[in-house]
């Protein structure tokens, strides 16, 4: 079964609160290209080291590998360490 992108838009991506965090994650991105830590496909993420995204100070990103960023180490209930 395929997946339907038009319905994961409706209900989640296409939500305001969703737009905003994506274009705070792309200003991120943008911002390390400017100052030359970050390549156009580099295959990297961009990690906000607070884990907020509406910080978007150079001292609080770094490029990290898409399953490092993607991922969180987790206590024995599954949870964030």
């Amino acid at each position: 079964m395929a997946r339907n992108y038009k319905k994961e838009y409706a209900n989640y991506q296409g939500k305001p609160s969703v737009k905003k965090q994506r274009a705070r994650n792309n200003a991120a991105r943008r911002k390390m290209i400017a100052a030359g830590r970050a390549r156009k496909g580099d295959g990297k993420d961009v990690a906000h080291l607070d884990n907020n995204t509406r910080h978007n100070g150079l001292g609080n990103l770094r490029l990290q590998s898409k399953s490092k960023n993607r991922s969180f180490k987790r206590n024995r209930n599954a949870g964030r360490k």
